[in-house]
């Protein structure tokens, strides 16, 4: 167990008292007392490490199986002897403009806290620090450190939608340079991988408003009465974030559609140039195809001036057709 154990503590009135060996005897005395709660953090435990907090916690069997196995949806479930809740912190990889979810279980009950961390980018280090820092919150008990978790992840989506709104400004401007695009294809291919990312923090973000919504009421077992004003807070602040994320994937499918006439644009020019150049070859081709033909009676071919005129009304006929491209925009 203490590989997977990133943390674990004992809370009264809201301070650090001690980080206990025993779990079953730490949770006796949080239970004992009625303002203190044990809170430990696990990351990545197998099913035999699992076990014996199952045990001790009373966890229910399915919850259990969703935190070991992962890869589930945000959700809020309510069992006998504890609350489950799932979220999926986002990940946001500047380097790469990539954007990745992890996953996080909460089980909160009576006297205690159970979080469960798969990936690494969901480290709790930093709540569990905010939290021991103001002990007028972490005194609510577990419904603070569900906030506080709640909070912690709804404010980084914020954050990753601000990254993600700098990206989507400049591929607009590579999009929409008057010069173009040198590489369509590599601009098609960045807007369909930008169309990725937004949608892996759709998944992210968009199943979660329904469990905040559920903990923004009234009724919700192993939550404190008094907390529904900072879970709306939450919830609100988890609006924004998927009105923000809603609004750069329209963007990017109206650039993406931009992107494609501008594309089709183009190949018209290009037509337009091949067309215009064939027509000026075609008219010398077709004076050199009417003299190259094999008759008898041609009694121009024996005039002196012959050759010169033919060559000069066929360069005139070139450049006047030129002119006539050129005036129209095809060259």
């Amino acid at each position: 167990m203490p590989a997977v154990i990133v943390d674990c503590a004992i809370y009264r009135d809201g301070r650090r008292i001690e980080r206990p060996d025993d779990l079953s005897d730490a949770l006796d005395e949080a239970r004992a007392s009625h303002d203190a709660f044990l809170w430990i953090g696990l990351h990545e435990p197998t099913e035999e490490e699992f076990d014996r907090v199952r045990e001790e916690f009373g966890l229910h069997p399915l919850a259990v199986e969703d935190a070991l196995r992962a890869h589930q949806r945000p959700k809020l479930e309510v069992y006998d002897d504890s609350l489950f809740a799932v979220l999926k912190p986002i990940v946001y990889e500047p380097e790469s403009d990539t954007v990745s979810a992890d996953e996080l279980m909460v089980f909160i009950g009576d006297a205690f806290v159970v979080t469960v961390r798969h990936g690494e980018g969901a480290p709790l280090a930093a709540v569990r620090q905010r939290l021991e820092s103001e002990p007028e919150v972490l005194k609510h008990g577990p419904t603070a450190v569900l906030y506080a978790i709640s909070d912690a992840v709804v404010d980084h989506y914020m954050d990753v939608a601000g990254e993600l709104q700098v990206d989507l400004e400049e591929l607009e401007t590579q999009v929409f340079a008057p010069t173009g695009s040198g590489d369509s294809k590599n601009t098609a291919a960045r807007i369909y991988t930008f169309k990725r990312q937004v949608l892996e923090f759709r998944r992210a973000a968009g199943p979660l408003t329904a469990p905040m919504a559920r903990l923004s009421a009234a009724g919700v077992p192993f939550v404190h009465e008094h907390a529904q004003p900072f879970f709306r807070d939450v919830a609100d602040h988890l609006t924004r974030a998927n009105e923000q994320v809603e609004g750069l994937d329209r963007l990017l499918s109206d650039i993406l559609s931009a992107h494609l006439a501008q594309m089709g644009v183009r190949q018209n020019d290009d037509m337009r140039k091949i067309s215009a150049w064939a027509a000026m070859a075609a008219v010398p081709t077709m004076v050199a195809g009417i003299y190259g033909m094999n008759f008898d009676n041609m009694p121009e071919l024996h005039w002196p001036w012959t050759y010169p005129v033919v060559v000069a009304l066929m360069a005139l006929a070139v450049y006047g057709l030129y002119r006539l491209f050129k005036r129209r925009g095809w060259l």
